[in-house]
């Protein structure tokens, strides 16, 4: 065989190779560093008194006396993103926050799973930082799902599917931002919504009503002896209406701190306003759900967000 021959043998050979894949954007497949906000900017925080900084336990998992209100942004990976996104909301009965667990292991989970999760250290009420220390939370709560919305573009979400998530009082602060849009308790030139598209409520605090509320948490937020009328504002079970956003509730009907009646009342509110709403009510798990494999009631949230579309582009 001549030279030539085996040099056209040699390039047929080459041009049967396949094409070289294209190298794989590496950037898209991890989710994002995650990114921290002063949740006012520079600006001035609504409804607050000068003076310093006292905020304690930052890095434990329990903070304590915040006044810089502030948010944690974490984004998926590109390649998974769904555009949905969560103002998550932790608890601590107003006193504080039970930061870690309930706020950033939770981003994580949802982070996982292609959804955007805003991380919310919000004001504690106290007569030293605030005018009117019980709408602080809210105030924050508002600013929180603002911003959300304000940044929708740029971290490529849908402004239509931002929904909040709260644990226990962080569930009552959840709930409170669901039943009292109408209110701005905030600034808000824009006109953007103030309403989530949907709420996520996990072993909450629902009522100040005495018979059913987490005493403490009334405390916290309404003081040592609130108004019949203050009662009734804050208990949310009595402030929803047929444009109350969709729920789910997630509950242990053996939790000694927040009774369970907390979620049901809620319930019962949402059906008889026509609000969709689902209740996961979990026989044994007690406060925190300290008792259930995470993967039960983490992949409820899951399981519902999927069913009820807010993993999807919704239909105009």
């Amino acid at each position: 065989m001549g030279l030539r021959s085996v040099c056209l043998m040699v390039a047929a050979a080459l041009f049967a190779l396949p094409a070289m894949a294209a190298e794989p954007d590496r950037d898209a497949m991890f989710p994002a560093k995650m990114q921290s906000f002063a949740l006012y900017g520079d600006g001035a925080i609504p409804n607050s008194k000068p003076g310093p900084d006292t905020e304690k336990g930052t890095g434990t998992g329990w903070v304590q006396q915040v006044s810089r209100p502030m948010l944690q942004v974490y984004l998926p990976a590109r390649a998974k993103a769904t555009g949905a996104s969560v103002l998550i909301i932790p608890g601590g009965g107003y006193a504080g926050l039970t930061f870690e667990y309930e706020g950033v292991e939770q981003a994580r989970y949802f982070v996982d799973h292609g959804i955007a999760a805003i991380v919310l250290k919000y004001r504690l009420p106290s007569a030293a930082t605030m005018q009117a220390p019980s709408i602080g939370p809210i105030q924050d709560a508002q600013a929180g799902l603002r911003f959300v919305r304000q940044h929708a573009a740029e971290w490529n979400l849908d402004p239509a599917r931002v929904g909040v998530v709260g644990f226990s009082a962080g569930g009552h602060l959840a709930a409170t931002l669901a039943t009292h849009f109408d209110t701005a308790y905030v600034a808000n030139p824009d006109s953007l919504s103030l309403r989530p598209d949907f709420q996520v409520l996990v072993y909450p605090v629902i009522s100040m009503d005495a018979k059913i509320t987490h005493m403490g948490s009334r405390e916290g937020l309404l003081g040592m002896s609130p108004s019949p009328d203050k009662v009734a504002e804050f208990s949310n079970e009595k402030q929803v209406t047929a444009q109350t956003p969709p729920a789910l509730i997630l509950h242990a009907a053996d939790d000694t701190l927040v009774d369970v009646d907390n979620a049901i009342v809620y319930f019962q509110a949402l059906r008889h306003a026509g609000v969709p709403a689902e209740a996961r009510l979990f026989a044994k798990g007690e406060h925190g759900f300290p008792l259930l494999p995470r993967d039960d009631w983490q992949g409820a949230i899951i399981d519902w967000m999927t069913s009820e579309g807010w993993l999807s582009p919704r239909g105009k």
